[in-house]
């Protein structure tokens, strides 16, 4: 492997996630409030979906099953992601 490269399993922030990615949710950082975690999962950000980062600014946008969710930047950097 090219010592440049990033190895596609390791996690990133969301926020370091560059637009037009598919990325997993792999874990929630404990900064987020669990009331805020619930209203993500019901959301449908979960580890069993992948989601499509739209955009990055002014906040971060997600595709995540048809629905364009965004998100503040306060809280997409506390999402941990892995490339899909």
């Amino acid at each position: 492997m090219n010592a440049n490269r990033t190895p596609t399993h390791e996690r990133i922030r969301l926020t370091g996630t560059p637009v037009g990615r598919m990325v997993r949710i792999t874990d929630f950082g404990d900064e987020i409030d669990p009331l805020q975690r619930e209203q993500l999962h019901a959301y449908g950000l979960s580890a069993a979906h992948a989601v499509k980062v739209l955009q990055q600014t002014p906040m971060t946008v997600l595709l995540c099953e048809h629905v364009e969710l965004a998100i503040e930047h306060e809280v997409a950097r506390h999402l941990w992601v892995a490339m899909a």
